[in-house]
């Protein structure tokens, strides 16, 4: 009956998104095969945190959305986003959603909490950041780049993580404490959104600027994470051929959740 439930809650959720073209139809159908490993195989405690995360990022994804619209041409991801988004997203989490029910650990608990406190402190900073009137800074050099600069950080991009990750965390107390789960108490379970969101995010500026493949525009001369800007191809700038925008959300969560580990099994002794 939980395969049922999580398979009808995850297509209202997903269809939903995909009517208002936050989903692709691949991101759509990926949705759906996870959101109903999220409650199949786990409970209220993954599948809330999921859609926390989801809601969350895809309301902050259109506000001010007319004001983002240049900078996100300059994004591998948008507010649409396709199976390979999702899965940067969210797949890691389904992974120790299927680790925890296979041989339940609360491990598997507060990686997963680090995880989702990544990519929402990630995505939040990216939304609110980019609004933000100063321009960013490397998270290397500390100099002044362009709005939507890989590897950019801003106070009020840095204070919006912050708030994604400890939300996360303030979600994973409720929604564990309504699914029956034993775990950590309201203050904790914010500590550890907030840390490992942080950790994860920070992770992820620090790949932008160093490693990820990025390319530049022949036409404004803007470094981007896209093959074609203002019209034209761009041309490969700096960065590791395989090291994606994906795969550079991939190892930030794994990091977030590696701190939150940390954190968690420190905080419950």
């Amino acid at each position: 009956m939980d395969w049922i439930i999580g398979a009808v809650c995850a297509s209202t959720v997903a269809g939903a998104a995909y009517a208002k073209k936050s989903l692709t139809l691949s991101g759509c159908l990926a949705a759906i095969m996870m959101g109903t490993i999220y409650y199949g195989a786990g409970n209220l405690f993954w599948f809330g945190t999921l859609l926390l995360f989801f809601i969350t990022s895809t309301l902050l994804s259109r506000f001010r959305k007319d004001r983002k619209q240049e900078l996100e041409k300059s994004y591998a991801k948008s507010g649409n986003r396709d199976a390979g988004q999702v899965m940067a997203n969210g797949g890691m989490g389904m992974f120790l959603c299927l680790g925890y029910w296979i041989f339940p650990h609360p491990a598997w608990m507060y990686a997963f909490i680090g995880v989702m406190a990544t990519v929402t402190s990630d995505t939040w900073a990216t939304e609110i950041g980019s609004l933000s009137r100063k321009p960013p800074r490397s998270v290397l050099t500390w100099k002044v780049l362009t709005p939507g600069a890989s590897g950019g950080v801003s106070l009020l991009g840095t204070m919006a993580a912050a708030v994604g990750g400890a939300l996360i965390g303030v979600g994973a107390f409720f929604f564990s404490w309504i699914a029956g789960l034993e775990g950590l108490g309201l203050l904790r379970w914010t500590f550890v959104g907030l840390v490992g969101g942080l950790a994860g995010a920070f992770a992820d500026s620090y790949l932008g600027a160093t490693v990820q493949m990025m390319y530049r525009c022949n036409v404004c001369g803007r470094e981007v994470e896209v093959h074609e800007h203002c019209g034209h191809s761009t041309v490969r700038a700096r960065g590791w051929s395989w090291m994606s925008n994906d795969m550079v959300n991939v190892l930030s969560s794994v990091i977030g959740g590696c701190v939150a580990i940390g954190l968690g099994n420190i905080l419950a002794l």
